[in-house]
């Protein structure tokens, strides 16, 4: 198992590695982004602007090529920090409804080895799919959200082949509650500052170090996102035995 484990990581990093940074129309980007700041006459906007896309003007003003990552961090950054403060409050409603019923006596897992050994490389590849969403995510399809549930889903795996208070100790011992709620913290302490107009510099658009801000707060998700799903599995493995 090490040794598919040691191979699987091996791939995905050098599918990163020589993977094509998204550099697509990044020319005409480019031009828009020096007609923003310079500007143009008057007589010339309207068929400037003809052929220009909502998309491209979205990846011009927050410098990441994914328009969706733009939008959801900075355009609409409102409805985000809402939906991060949306998904605290779900755990701590997880956390009250179940406080009051009795641990379940039994655990139910895989005890087959050819279904343990799926599931766990199955959640070997999910969290190698979300440190890459995470880290990318700002340049190609993905983000924070979608690293957190490829990385929730991760551990859900290991959670039906592992032992309970293994994952308990695990995530007690790295205190994984309290870098959780940090990281919500930090996260709304960025976008507060993004939403008032102090960002960092964007860098060169289509870079892996670019987009300001926005790769920061979708990794902050990302950790976000899976340590409370971490905590919901934890929550409902032992009250309930299962999902």
């Amino acid at each position: 198992m090490k040794l598919i484990y040691i191979v699987a990581g091996i791939a995905l990093f050098i599918k990163i590695l020589i993977m094509p940074e998204a550099t697509s129309n990044l020319s005409d980007i480019s031009i828009l982004k020096k007609v923003i700041e310079n500007g143009i006459p008057e007589e010339l906007k309207e068929l400037a602007f003809l052929d220009i896309s909502i998309a491209e003007i979205v990846s011009t003003e927050s410098g990441v090529p994914n328009a969706v990552s733009g939008i959801i961090f900075r355009n609409r950054l409102y409805d985000t920090i809402m939906e991060v403060v949306v998904f605290s409050v779900a755990i701590m409603g997880c956390n009250y409804l179940l406080s009051n019923e009795n641990p379940s006596c039994t655990i139910y897992q895989f005890k087959d080895e050819p279904s343990i050994v799926l599931a766990r490389l199955g959640a070997t590849i999910a969290a190698l799919v979300g440190i890459e969403l995470a880290i990318r995510g700002h340049l190609s399809p993905g983000g924070g959200f979608a690293a957190g549930v490829a990385a929730g889903t991760a551990i859900g795996l290991i959670a039906i082949t592992s032992s309970y208070h293994w994952m308990q100790d695990i995530y007690q011992r790295w205190n994984a509650a309290i870098w959780e709620k940090v990281s919500v913290l930090i996260f709304i302490v960025l976008a507060v500052l993004t939403l008032i107009g102090i960002e960092l510099p964007h860098g060169e658009l289509g870079t892996l170090l670019s987009g300001g801000i926005l790769p920061i707060l979708n990794i902050l998700v990302a950790i976000k996102v899976a340590l409370g799903s971490w905590a919901v599995l934890l929550m409902f493995i032992h009250y309930r035995g299962l999902l």
